[in-house]
């Protein structure tokens, strides 16, 4: 049990003097782009299944008559 709670002691010292954190005005612009391009690529994924969607239904119409 002494060796799990020095392992986590360790870890977040680690965590505090050793890891280079992204400043926050970063961290916020990098994820407002991610943001943007998430809805974006849906959107795009989303007309695609809409349009193949259609053309499915087409041909199946077609072939049932």
């Amino acid at each position: 049990m002494v060796a799990i709670v020095n392992y986590i002691r360790e870890s977040f010292e680690e965590l505090q003097k050793n890891v280079s954190w992204t400043p926050r005005e970063e961290l916020q612009r990098l994820v407002a782009i991610v943001l943007v391009f998430s809805v974006l690529f849906s959107l795009a994924i989303w007309g695609a299944d809409t349009i193949l969607s259609s053309i499915v239904q087409s041909y199946f119409k077609l072939i049932n008559g």
